[in-house]
C-alpha cells in the first residue's frame, strides 16, 4: 500500500526542503549531504508518482502537488510527535525559560515553539520577547534558560553561531533617489541591525536621514509598505506584494548578522529537547 511508504524520516526531509527553499540550506540544518536529501526527495516523489519540487532561481519551491504533500506531511509528523509525547516517560516536565529577539520571534521560530508544546504537553513555556542587549542582561541574571539573539549582545559562548542575511528592502513602488538624503528605518538603540546600516550607508557616502525608529518590527514593516522609507530585514519580513528588495549599491555586499543559540550549562532533558527542536527551524534564517 502507498500509505506504508510514506516513511515519517522522508516527510521530515521534505518539510525542511519546503520550509528552506534550498535542498542545500536543508541539508545544512540536518547535518546530511544534498545528494543524500536529494535522493530521499526522489524516493518520496517515487511514491506518490508525481513530481513534489521544482526549481527557481533562488532554490526550490513546491508543485501543486508538492503543496498537498506538503500539507499531509506536516499533520502526519504532528500525530507522531503528539503519540510520542502521549507515552513518553520519564522526561523532566516543568518550565522552561526561553529569550528571543523579536525578528526571530515574528519569523522563524513559532513552528518550534508550538512543536515544543506538542512534544511536551505539560511544559510551562515563559518566553521574553525582546531587543538583544535586554536579553543578554537576562542571561547574566540567570533569568533564561535558553535564547537565540545577536552574538554581539552576549558575553557567554554560543551552542551555535549562523549568519542571518539581511535585506535592503522599501516600498513596492518608492522612488530612491541616491543624490538625495535617503530616508532609512531603523530599530531604535541598542541595535546591530542599526549600527550596520548606518556604517554601510556611509561607506558608500550616501547622505541618510532616520523618519522611524521602533523595537517593533511589526511597526517597521508598515512604515517601509507605505513607502516611507528603507530598511534592512531579513527574507521572511519581505512581503513581495508590498515590498521589494532593492540592489546592494546602498553599501557593497547585502550585509550579514551573527546569531547564537545560547542554551545554560546545567540544564534538564526537557531543555536538551527544546534546543534539538529550536536547531531544526534555525535553517530557514539563514536563507
Amino acid at each position: 500500500m502507498i500509505s506504508d511508504a510514506f516513511d515519517p524520516r522522508l516527510l521530515r526531509v521534505f518539510v525542511a526542503v519546503c520550509s528552506h527553499g534550498s535542498i542545500n540550506r536543508a541539508a545544512s540544518e540536518l547535518g546530511r549531504t544534498q545528494s543524500a536529501l536529494s535522493m530521499q526527495i526522489r524516493r518520496l516523489e517515487d511514491v506518490v508518482g508525481q513530481p513534489l519540487l521544482r526549481r527557481t532561481g533562488r532554490g526550490v519551491v513546491p508543485t501543486d502537488d508538492g503543496e498537498v504533500m506538503l500539507v499531509y506531511a506536516r499533520r502526519i509528523l504532528m500525530l507522531c510527535e503528539e503519540a510520542a509525547a502521549h507515552f513518553r516517560k520519564n522526561v523532566e516536565i516543568g518550565e522552561i525559560r526561553i529569550g528571543l529577539t523579536e525578528t526571530i520571534a515574528d519569523s522563524t521560530l513559532p513552528s518550534a515553539l508550538a512543536r515544543l508544546r506538542r512534544t511536551f504537553p505539560g511544559l510551562h513555556l515563559n518566553v521574553t520577547i525582546d531587543h538583544g542587549s535586554a536579553l543578554g542582561q537576562r542571561w547574566n541574571d540567570g533569568m533564561l534558560d535558553l535564547a537565540v539573539a545577536t552574538c554581539s549582545a552576549f558575553s557567554a559562548d554560543p551552542l551555535e553561531v549562523w549568519d542571518v542575511n539581511l535585506n535592503w528592502v522599501c516600498g513596492i513602488d518608492a522612488t530612491l533617489d541616491l543624490a538625495s538624503p535617503l530616508d532609512v528605518i531603523v530599530n531604535a538603540e541598542p541595535c546591530a541591525w542599526r549600527r550596520i546600516m548606518f556604517d554601510k550607508l556611509m561607506e558608500a557616502e550616501l547622505e541618510f536621514r532616520v523618519v522611524l525608529t521602533s523595537h517593533n518590527m511589526g511597526a517597521m514593516i508598515t512604515a517601509v509598505e507605505n513607502g516611507l522609507g528603507l530598511a534592512l530585514m531579513t527574507s521572511e519580513s519581505v512581503n513581495t506584494r508590498t515590498m521589494r528588495v532593492v540592489s546592494s549599491s546602498f553599501g557593497g555586499t547585502p550585509p550579514t548578522v551573527k546569531y547564537g543559540l545560547y542554551a545554560a550549562r546545567n540544564r534538564s532533558n526537557t531543555i536538551d529537547a527544546a534546543i534539538d527542536v529550536v536547531r531544526e527551524n534555525l535553517g530557514a534564517l539563514t536563507g
